[in-house]
């Protein structure tokens, strides 16, 4: 960083363009970062969903259903985690793909949670809510990582 903004004082164009785009980089290094992906956000408000419901369960209703009741909602950020540290498109995608599945998985068990009462009805649309906006943020970034390797792809 120090060699760059030396060489910046020569007056140098290019060298120019590459020191604001190291330093645009560096301060740019938080912003692409798991924790800031808004899906990534969303899918663990979800789990926290999850969690308050398992915890007002039963014994013999956690071991039942409740367990997998959260580890399908646990596994929808874990597969965004996931997904999110490959490196390969179809990999991502693939992992984007099961988190999905895991999410749908969390909404019929939620269903089953409420039509056996084991839910109050404000706890279970609450999460059914959360749950539908995590699918629309789901979708859109599984299309933003297809459309943009398809688009990589066209430019080469």
């Amino acid at each position: 960083m120090v060699r760059l903004l030396a060489i910046r004082k020569k007056g140098n164009i290019s060298c120019k363009l590459i020191s604001l785009l190291v330093y645009w980089l560096i301060s740019m290094k938080n912003v692409f970062t798991l924790e800031n992906l808004e899906v990534y956000k969303s899918s663990r408000e979800l789990s926290k969903l999850a969690w308050d419901v398992y915890v007002g369960l039963e014994l013999d209703q956690k071991i039942i259903i409740g367990q997998q009741f959260v580890k399908s909602t646990d596994s929808v950020g874990a597969n965004i985690a996931e997904g999110y540290g490959r490196y390969h498109y179809l990999d991502k995608i693939r992992f984007y793909y099961n988190s999905r599945a895991s999410l749908f998985e969390a909404i019929h068990l939620a269903a089953l949670l409420n039509e056996r009462g084991l839910i109050d009805e404000e706890k279970y649309m609450v999460f059914i809510n959360n749950a539908e906006e995590l699918r629309i943020k789901l979708n859109g970034w599984i299309k933003f990582n297809v459309d943009n390797k398809f688009q990589k792809k066209i430019n080469k």
